[in-house]
């Protein structure tokens, strides 16, 4: 599967992005933005674009896939739809319910099939989950190593409120789709859909 794996920091300098959104609490030394560096319209746009990409962490053909989607709808507009869409992903909601340290390390459980949607073994970290939807780490997985960690380092994170986690038996409740202002991303949505309305 194809993944962008340049370096973290980096790319968030880069986009004037604080790695907490994306799960990672160091900080980057280097300020981030050449000073004096105005960027055209088509280049904001397209920086909101690569933000949204990079938070979610998925690449432009599925990003693509979900703005069609999310145009689609009969209900709301283009871009909230879309970020709602992004933050409905099975490896996003692992991440938000405190399962995954990092957005990867959800999407990684997901693909080594350990995570169960209503008692259904999914290994697609795209998946949309809906409301109403169980979701829980796999029985022979849940004494593993592995997620005592994980909960260790994200026991201070905030659940959103849309969400319901139980971190004893490592599962959580989708209890309602969010609206645009429950999720916490700094990205315009409106911009990326000016990019792609040219």
């Amino acid at each position: 599967m194809a993944r962008d794996m340049g370096p973290v920091l980096k790319k968030c300098r880069s986009l004037g992005l604080e790695p907490a959104y994306l799960g990672i609490d160091k900080k980057s030394n280097r300020s981030s933005l050449k000073a004096g560096k105005k960027l055209s319209e088509y280049g904001t746009q397209l920086r909101e674009k690569q933000k949204a990409k990079f938070i979610y962490g998925i690449l432009e053909k599925p990003f693509r896939n979900n703005f069609d989607k999310a145009k689609k709808m009969k209900y709301g507009t283009t871009g909230e739809n879309l970020i709602i869409l992004l933050e409905l992903r099975l490896d996003n909601v692992l991440f938000r319910l405190g399962f995954g340290r990092t957005r990867s390390e959800a999407r990684q459980i997901v693909d080594h099939k350990h995570v169960l949607v209503n008692g259904k073994c999914i290994n697609i970290p795209s998946y949309v989950v809906k409301a109403g939807d169980v979701i829980e780490i796999k029985e022979k997985f849940k004494s593993a190593q592995r997620y005592k960690d994980i909960l260790e380092v994200t026991a201070g994170r905030t659940v959103p409120a849309w969400l319901e986690a139980d971190h004893e038996a490592l599962g959580g409740t989708i209890k309602e789709v969010p609206s645009r202002d429950q999720i916490d991303v700094p990205v315009n949505e409106m911009l990326i859909v000016e990019l792609y309305s040219k």
